[in-house]
């Protein structure tokens, strides 16, 4: 009983911060949905990434959960640490297509580095280098994800993870940026979670229907696996 409980109270406390993260993320935004007017600029070329949404696909199964995340979001590292390891199980097993959205509405929080875009470029340049590696550079950057209001990680360590997950050939397109523009305009496609006024990270949909943030629990079978199972 006491650990039921215990788990309740953390989950409300990451539900809490979420709430933060629209309200800091309100300002940024304009600057974001301004940036995205000017058109998505070079694009990734994989067959696997959605020049129209910038959804990562990963996995081929008739379910499809799309997953909008910031890479230097707590939140995110902390959904992808509860919800991660039963995602990876229903692609790998053919239930679903996870559709990654890296986003990026906290480059203010990373001291001038803009870290959020950076990561979010790294991710489109291995994605589309690599797309069998989407899903492990994902994970690679959440076990390595730097804290709020740090400068975050550096290329040379954006591009040491890459390698590590067997993308040896991505430094270029990482340390020149070459989606930046794309990773703000496919930022400014984000949907705006039910009951909110902004955009949120997580922001999840599940068959195409966005969900809000306060309908999770913690509970990955019940929140997720079930819901795919019908």
């Amino acid at each position: 009983m006491a650990a039921v409980k215990s788990k309740t109270n953390w989950f409300a406390i990451w539900i809490s911060v979420a709430a933060v993260v629209v309200i800091v993320a309100v300002g940024a935004l304009v600057v974001v949905f301004n940036n995205a007017a000017s058109g998505p600029g070079t694009q990734p070329q994989a067959a696997t990434i959605d020049s129209e949404t910038g959804a990562i696909a990963v996995g081929d199964g008739d379910g499809t959960l799309d997953t909008y995340v910031d890479f230097m979001c707590p939140v995110c590292g902390n959904f992808e640490s509860t919800y991660g390891p039963s995602i990876e199980q229903m692609v790998d097993d053919g239930t679903i297509t996870l559709n990654i959205h890296p986003i990026s509405i906290l480059d203010r929080l990373s001291l001038g580095t803009d870290y959020s875009t950076r990561a979010a470029n790294a991710m489109y340049v291995v994605a589309d280098a690599h797309p069998d590696l989407a899903l492990p550079y994902l994970q690679a950057l959440f076990a390595s994800q730097p804290a709020e209001n740090t400068e975050g990680l550096t290329n040379a360590e954006l591009i040491s993870i890459a390698e590590g997950v067997g993308a040896t050939d991505v430094a270029d397109g990482i340390n020149n940026g070459t989606y930046t523009q794309f990773v703000k305009f496919a930022t400014g496609k984000t949907p705006i979670q039910p009951g909110q006024s902004g955009v949120a990270t997580p922001t999840i949909a599940i068959d195409g229907e966005v969900i809000s943030n306060s309908t999770l629990t913690g509970d990955p079978q019940a929140d997720l696996v079930a819901r795919f199972a019908g």
